[in-house]
């Protein structure tokens, strides 16, 4: 059985969505950015502040690298993983992508009162949510099987959408 892997931008609701497709699908979840705070014994924010992005997004990369020894699980990513083309390269190797979009606005009224998203911290704004958006949409829609808006939908809906493409594609 393959991974499905949730991408997006932070607010998209991947952590949500991986929630109502473990009881959809029936299959474990792990939490990438929880999966390494636990690894590295520190909040992302920490990471980020004491080792830099670099090591943060390194993290990540040896994250999906140890997959390999698991099957069937759902993996709610960090917004960066698919930045990296070796990210990439590794989820399609194991699983099937799920990009999960929001609108700018939509996005920013789920992140406003949130403190640990270190990329947003000090300009969390529609605006610059956008510019960001903008940067990382051709990375993200380049991994993606699977694109769904998660704007106006339940988390139920989200995954039922998702569970259709996998049972039409036999992809899991």
């Amino acid at each position: 059985m393959k991974h499905i892997f949730l991408t997006g931008f932070m607010g998209t609701g991947k952590t949500t969505i991986s929630g109502s497709l473990k009881e959809l699908l029936h299959m474990d979840v792990i939490d990438m950015d929880q999966a390494i705070e636990d690894m590295e014994q520190m909040p992302i924010p920490e990471i980020f502040a004491q080792m830099g992005e670099t090591y943060f997004r390194q993290c990540e990369t040896g994250f999906l690298r140890n997959l390999k020894e698991r099957e069937g699980t759902i993996i709610s990513c960090g917004g960066g993983v698919p930045l990296r083309d070796e990210n990439v390269e590794a989820m399609k190797a194991c699983g099937i992508v799920v990009l999960l979009t929001a609108s700018p606005e939509t996005i920013y009224e789920r992140v406003k009162d949130s403190h640990d998203r270190p990329l947003l911290e000090q300009n969390k704004t529609p605006e610059y949510i956008r510019e960001l958006l903008d940067k990382r949409e051709p990375y993200y829609k380049r991994a993606a099987d699977l694109e769904v808006s998660t704007d106006g939908k339940s988390a139920g809906q989200i995954a039922e959408e998702i569970k259709k493409f996998l049972d039409s594609s036999k992809a899991v």
